[in-house]
């Protein structure tokens, strides 16, 4: 009877064991189906067409059906593989995709679907995520050659269990406009009417501000928001040292230990500037409610003697947008003058990633591989060469007129949506000059970027985004979450007014008290860790 029930155990065990392993196999590897079917170079990726259901998140700006857009029905007869694409829009994307990963229908993989570092985590954990190394080092070569080139890219994607969850947006490195994003912008009219230089220093912008508003009667500066503001001078106070893929921290320019900022006296003293220039009404005043449309209304209309945004004369208007002209990183009054809001080359880590309901994952990461190529980044952003861009005589890729000047009175972006679905971001490729035609590679754009590059923080100084374990981001979501709304709310009431500076202590110690200590140290650890790798 014992050797019955022994010979029983030991074989339920192997079944068991071979079922797991089975589980794993078809999860984490391509079967010798798969494989026998796929090319590992060149195109068709397949021989025989395979057929994938993709979750795509649908941004205002992009093309609202990719089931029939130029450039990947031009991949499909490439690769023979055929996409089902879900188009979700942002508006509703959130609840849907948490629909799916709580348990509802997995498609094969997510698509620009703003999947933030903390879910890639959970859920590569979980097994809904396929771990990607060995597939990627096996075939995906245009990517595999961006990570070894790039270490900080590769430790910016890499979750705290070693894995690697998904393909991300990258802004190419060597590509400055498109990394610094919003910039400053001054009305070159108005200073001219007023006889003044472009300001250098944080004391002659003030003293721009106030000559537009009590010289020329004009609103001095305006934005959708304060927050293009602040991250502007950042660096002009001597906070966010480490760059901005982080918020809140950096490093102790005393201690060279990792600091909360947002209670520190140089933060302190940026706030006191930013209020001053707002209680003096020289910032617009409805700025903390202002409708985005309307800023750009405005903008368009050449209503601001200064702006930290896109390039007007491509977001707002050809007219009175070409009287705005880019200024430098202005220098504080302890000599501060580093333009910080500067992140790690990987602006959404979670642009691609494939599930486990996925049948063919090698062949699903080669597809995806193409476009961190140059010939896939000139498909992407460019389409088709006669459809929608020709080659200049330097041999330079350049969109053909009807993109550029639109017969319907339509802006780039809405003329490139018809044929194109980078338009609104959030896509899984690299941003490069020499293929993206976006804002960032307009004149305007250019040219102001070149007078901030010399101030621009080192890429060696950026601390990478920081990835945390499942119970530190529990930890976070909940009291991390509660102390971070807090800064950005005081920060407002401090700078509008609504709370004086006099209660900064009471602030400090407010923030104290809802756990800085335990939030310092899951920062703490997950620095160490990325730093390690």
């Amino acid at each position: 009877m014992k050797h019955t029930k022994l010979l029983f155990m030991v074989t339920f065990i192997l079944v068991l064991f071979t079922a797991c392993k089975g589980d794993d196999d078809s999860v984490e590897g391509p079967t010798n189906e798969e494989l026998d079917n796929m090319n590992e170079t060149g195109m068709p990726i397949v021989d025989e067409p395979i057929d994938l259901e993709i979750f795509a998140g649908q941004a205002p700006a992009t093309n609202p059906d990719w089931n029939d857009v130029l450039i990947f029905n031009e991949y499909e007869d490439r690769t023979n593989m055929n996409i089902n694409w879900e188009m979700v829009p942002h508006d509703s994307i959130a609840e849907k995709r948490n629909l799916a990963l709580g348990g509802g229908n997995l498609p094969d993989a997510f698509h620009s679907a703003q999947i933030g570092v903390s879910d890639l985590a959970k859920y590569g954990e979980q097994g809904v995520f396929i771990p990607l190394n060995d597939l990627i080092d096996e075939y995906a070569p245009n990517f595999r050659e961006i990570l070894d080139e790039n270490p900080v890219i590769e430790n910016a994607i890499t979750m705290p269990d070693g894995n690697i969850y998904s393909f991300p947006l990258i802004s190419d490195p060597e590509f400055a406009s498109h990394r610094i994003q919003a910039r400053p912008f001054i009305n070159k009219k108005w200073l001219d009417e007023l006889g003044m230089e472009i300001p250098e220093t944080t004391d002659a912008f003030y003293e721009f501000l106030t000559a537009v508003k009590n010289d020329l009667g004009e609103i001095p500066f305006g934005g959708p928001y304060i927050d293009t503001l602040t991250e502007y001078l950042k660096g002009s106070f001597g906070v966010a040292n480490r760059g901005s893929s982080n918020a809140y921290i950096d490093e102790d320019p005393d201690t060279g230990d990792l600091r909360f900022y947002p209670i520190s006296d140089d933060y302190k003293e940026l706030i006191e500037y930013v209020h001053k220039l707002y209680e003096e009404e020289l910032i617009q005043q409805n700025i903390f409610s202002i409708e985005h449309n309307q800023f750009i209304a405005n903008l368009g209309e050449g209503m601001y003697g200064s702006v930290v945004w896109f390039a007007p004369e491509e977001v707002a208007s050809k007219d009175e947008g070409k009287n705005y002209v880019g200024m430098t990183v202005l220098e504080g009054t302890d000599g501060d003058k580093t333009l910080t809001q500067i992140g790690d080359p990987v602006q959404s880590a979670g642009a691609f990633v494939i599930t486990s309901e996925n049948d063919y994952p090698a062949s699903t990461v080669r597809w995806m591989d193409y476009f961190y190529g140059d010939e896939g980044m000139e498909l992407f952003f460019m389409g088709v060469e006669g459809e929608t861009f020709e080659y200049d005589e330097d041999g330079n890729p350049k969109f053909m007129d009807h993109i550029t000047n639109s017969e319907e009175g339509l802006t780039f972006e809405e003329e490139a949506a018809k044929y194109l679905t980078f338009p609104g971001g959030g896509f899984p490729s690299m941003v490069k000059e020499d293929f993206f035609q976006g804002v960032a590679s307009a004149p305007q754009s250019l040219e102001a970027s070149e007078k901030l590059e010399s101030d621009m923080i080192e890429d060696d100084l950026i601390w990478p985004t920081l990835t945390y374990t499942n119970e530190e981001n529990q930890q976070l979501n909940s009291f991390g979450s509660d102390i971070e709304k807090y800064v950005g709310e005081m920060r407002d009431k401090f700078i509008s007014g609504d709370e004086p500076l006099s209660k900064w202590d009471e602030y400090v110690a407010e923030i104290e008290k809802m756990g800085l200590e335990d939030y310092m140290k899951i920062k703490q650890d997950a620095l160490d860790r990325q730093l390690d790798n």
